[in-house]
């Protein structure tokens, strides 16, 4: 995977899509990225991952959790859509 982000000097921005919806609750487990519960029952989990590590870490978390897990996409936190919450 090219990291881009970090070749940058800046930390890569990930938007990490899961089935079902996640509370804000669960937003502290998540190393401070954002969570968007959206209209079609999803949740994306949003925001930046200090390297490959870190990210293997997290999705490591979330399979422990017994989340299942969607899609991976690597965004420009300047560019990205933001996923509105549903309301």
């Amino acid at each position: 995977m090219n990291d881009h982000a970090s070749d940058a000097g800046t930390t890569p921005w990930y938007e990490i899509r899961l089935q079902g919806r996640l509370g804000p609750q669960w937003a502290a487990r998540f190393d401070g990225m954002t969570l968007h519960a959206l209209d079609d029952g999803t949740t994306a989990l949003v925001g930046p991952v200090t390297d490959q590590a870190a990210l293997h870490g997290l999705l490591r978390r979330l399979g422990d959790l017994g989340i299942p897990l969607l899609s991976v996409t690597q965004t420009d936190p300047d560019n990205s859509s933001d996923p509105r919450p549903s309301t």
